[in-house]
Order: C-alpha cells, then structure tokens, then sequence
C-alpha cells in the first residue's frame, strides 16, 4: 500500500491499551480499514439500543437509581464512541472535498458544493 500525503491517517474506533487513539495510514480499502468499518458499525448499532432502552426506562416508574446509574455509565461509553467516529468520519469527509476542490476547480461553486446560488431571469433589451 502506497500512501499518499493528501490522505490523513484514520482515527480507529478503539484505543491502545494506555487509553490513547489509535491511527491508521491506509487508502481505505485494507483489512484493518474494513474491521474499523465493522467496528463502527456495532458501536453505532449499539448506541441506538441503549438510547431505546433509556427512553423504555424513564417510562418505568419501578426502575431504580442503580439501574439508571448502571445504564448512563453504558450511554457514556456509546457517546464517547460516536464522538469518535464522528471526529474519523468527518476528517476524512474534510480531505475528500479538499481534493476534490483542487481536482474540479470549477466546481467549487456549484449548488452541489453546499454554497447557496440564484438564478436570476435574463433581461434583454429591446
């Protein structure tokens, strides 16, 4: 794998043993890349579930403190994993219109490139 300059190293979905981030130089199409795509995709599922299930438990009147504790300790964790893949994706988001900008010069303001344009009737004179 050849990597180039203009890709930004990927922040992983999981730490390193110490706690710190870990990153990955790859072009996306790797082993590694497709085990941090699965991995994302569990956490996020993971997410929803727990946020379904806070939202079945503010319901119950029976349901106790350290069962409230106990699951708001398992939304942390969640958040802090989307927090990360928010932050990976949108790095990565961040490179590709950076290179496609200087790839399509003119396309920069274009509709498609998130910048509002009007079109304003031709007049002609007579």
């Amino acid at each position: 794998m050849t990597h180039h300059a203009l890709t930004p190293a990927r922040l992983l979905p999981w730490s390193s043993p110490e706690g710190r981030p870990c990153y990955l130089l790859t072009d996306g199409s790797g082993r590694l890349s497709r085990a941090a795509d699965t991995t994302e995709s569990v956490q996020l599922d993971m997410a929803g579930d727990l946020l379904a299930h806070l939202s079945d438990m503010l319901d119950d009147e029976h349901v106790t403190a350290a069962q409230l504790r106990y699951l708001l300790a398992r939304v942390s964790e969640a958040l802090t994993d989307v927090c990360r893949i928010a932050e990976s994706r949108g790095a990565r988001l961040l490179v590709y219109a950076d290179v496609k900008a200087r790839s399509c010069p003119g396309e920069g303001s274009s509709p498609d490139a998130g910048e509002a344009s009007a079109v304003l009737p031709s007049r002609t004179e007579g």
